[in-house]
């Protein structure tokens, strides 16, 4: 049986720690964080990852929240590329430059091999510019699992 290459880059305990950044970074903000990652990109697929992270966006139900504040991080290993999506919500009060550092930021800690400490990065990073733009309201509700979704 071939080995999962998602743990080429990744342990269970990583997951659990990116879950739980989730979780604590939505305590502060009304948005709705999801981390995805995929080993690869389907078959006779040509798109960008930028496109591909659109439609991970779409199947997770991500445009749905409440106030357009969700924001996924998806990744596809084999090609080593990422890709931090905002829905219009987000996107009316932060540049796109913002998430751009972010990426570099987390980026860094991929060249090193350290996967896991960069998307805990991001996913806290991203957790406190939400937190700025759009504080916890005392109505809010989790719209979205906090589990990675591979």
């Amino acid at each position: 049986m071939k080995e999962s290459l998602v743990y080429n880059y990744f342990t269970d305990d990583e997951f659990l720690r990116i879950s739980n950044k989730i979780k604590e970074a939505e305590k502060i903000t009304s948005g709705e964080l999801r981390v995805s990652i995929k080993e690869e990109r389907p078959r006779f697929n040509k798109k960008s990852v930028r496109e591909l992270a659109e439609e991970e966006f779409y199947k997770l139900g991500m445009d749905k929240t409440r106030d357009k504040t969700g924001i996924i991080i998806y990744m596809l290993l084999n090609e080593h590329q990422f890709y931090i999506l905002a829905d219009s919500g987000i996107n009316e009060k932060v540049e796109e430059s913002t998430w751009d550092k972010v990426r570099d930021e987390m980026q860094l800690n991929f060249k090193n091999g350290e996967f896991g400490k960069g998307v805990v990065l991001g996913v806290e990073k991203v957790g406190n510019i939400l937190a700025e733009h759009f504080p916890i309201k005392s109505d809010d509700t989790n719209e979205l699992s906090n589990k990675v979704v591979l």
